[in-house]
């Protein structure tokens, strides 16, 4: 029997409810599971709140309720990673000034010496500087506070200030029976980065102690320097990326920028993959003109981390520098700060760094393309008397006019050596020296 129109309707009723009946099901189970999760939550925040709460009625001395919060965040990030941490608002500041590189003060590195407050140097062209402090200076007082007893921290919170306002130090100085009054007049002092200077004759030697605010636009500068001081055009250059615990990614970026993208098709400099989709990000060089392609040189050790592992990678992988050294720290995460209520902040890592080939830099470092250790280089020995053949009793004259002698090497000639006295010291920089000298010549030879 064929069915009729009215033994179908039945059939696609039940279907219908059916379907109804399973997405009821599974949007139960959804909203029970949901529930679950964040009943779950819920309890752990409860249970969060019944500690503290119990700390704080209970405890045997009334405990300072601020405190016991910040250590209760700090130990929230603690068991993450060593690099997410909880900042009060004071380390919070110091790391907003350290990354600005300027801040209003007289100009002092201080230090501790035989449990005194010592000036381990003054800053070029600051208060102090001016006035006349010298490395070594014991600061006895601050605006007549005794500094007996007194961290670096406290007495560097009392001799900063706005611009302008005045401080008073007293110092004690070895060759001066009497105490030494300096009255300064607080001024911006600005922490430089890097330093610069020509090695050799054409060779150049950047180096890169942390990357702050105003590093990039410092390392064009130094650049330009370095290339009018070899007239016109630099021969090589040796970045040194020694000790360098990392810093700003965008000005290590700004750095990269100088010597990357001369290729429409090849720009990255670095990459960051993290959870959330606002933690991915490429970060690409512009295109332009860009630094001639001399040699480059770029000098790392197990001190080298983050924002210079970064630079270090892009011009390894752009094949733009050869990377000397030791392997770096390997510090590749990426860590976010966030303010939070009370002037602080939390500092999160969120994402892990990559280098334009893909590698990642975490508990891995970079690889030196030449791996060179830090040794003491040995006295060099006395040249001894050389003899020849034309030392030889009744030798044969030589065919044609006798060679001329060649003069002594000098401060850049090739085949390593430099009147640098810091090159000689420094036995990884003299390498890269060399390397660089080598370089050259085989490229003036045509090889």
């Amino acid at each position: 029997m064929i069915p009729t129109l009215k033994n179908k309707r039945p059939w696609k009723w039940i279907l219908s409810l059916g379907v109804l009946v399973l997405v009821g099901v599974v949007m139960l189970v959804s909203i029970r599971w949901r529930g679950t999760t964040m009943s779950s939550d819920a309890d752990d925040l409860k249970l969060l709140r019944e500690a503290y709460e119990a700390i704080l009625n209970n405890y045997v001395e009334k405990p300072d309720s601020k405190k016991l919060v910040g250590k209760m965040v700090d130990g929230m990030l603690a068991t993450l990673d060593p690099h997410s941490a909880y900042l009060p608002p004071e380390p919070f500041h110091e790391m907003e000034v350290q990354m600005s590189g300027s801040f209003g003060g007289v100009g002092i590195e201080l230090g501790t010496k035989d449990g005194k407050l010592t000036v381990i140097a003054p800053i070029d062209d600051t208060p102090a500087f001016r006035a006349g402090i010298l490395a070594n200076d014991h600061i006895a007082r601050i605006d007549g506070k005794s500094t007996q007893g007194m961290n670096i921290s406290a007495a560097v919170k009392i001799m900063r200030g706005e611009k302008g306002t005045p401080v008073t130090l007293t110092i004690m100085r070895a060759d001066s029976a009497k105490p030494l009054l300096f009255k300064l007049q607080r001024d911006t002092i600005k922490l430089k980065s890097l330093k610069s200077r020509l090695l050799d004759s054409g060779y150049g030697f950047i180096r890169i102690s942390q990357f702050q605010e105003r590093t990039g636009s410092d390392f064009k500068e130094a650049l330009q320097k370095l290339h009018e001081q070899s007239g016109g055009t630099l021969k090589g250059l040796v970045i040194d990326l020694r000790f360098n615990p990392g810093g700003l990614i965008n000005s290590c970026v700004e750095v990269g920028n100088c010597f990357i993208g001369d290729d429409i098709n090849n720009t990255a400099i670095v990459s960051i993959k993290g959870r959330a989709p606002e933690a991915n990000r490429v970060y690409n060089a512009t295109l332009g003109t860009k630094e001639p392609r001399y040699p480059i040189i770029v000098l790392i050790n197990g001190g080298s981390a983050s924002a210079s592992e970064i630079l270090a990678g892009a011009l390894q992988d752009h094949k733009r520098a050869i990377v000397m050294g030791t392997q770096s720290f390997g510090k590749g995460s990426v860590q976010s700060i966030i303010p939070v209520r009370g002037n602080g902040a939390v500092k999160l890592t969120t994402a892990l760094y990559y280098t334009p080939s893909g590698r990642s830099i975490q508990a891995k470092g970079i690889v030196p393309d030449v791996e060179v250790p830090n040794i003491t280089p040995l006295p060099a020995k006395e040249k001894m008397a050389e003899f020849k053949e034309k030392d030889l009793e009744k030798s044969l004259a030589a065919d044609g006019k006798p060679e001329e002698p060649k003069p002594a090497l000098q401060a850049g000639a090739h085949g390593g050596m430099t009147r640098d006295v810091d090159v000689q010291k420094d036995y990884q920089l003299r390498r890269a020296v060399e390397l660089l000298q080598s370089m050259t010549m085989l490229k003036e030879k045509g090889f």
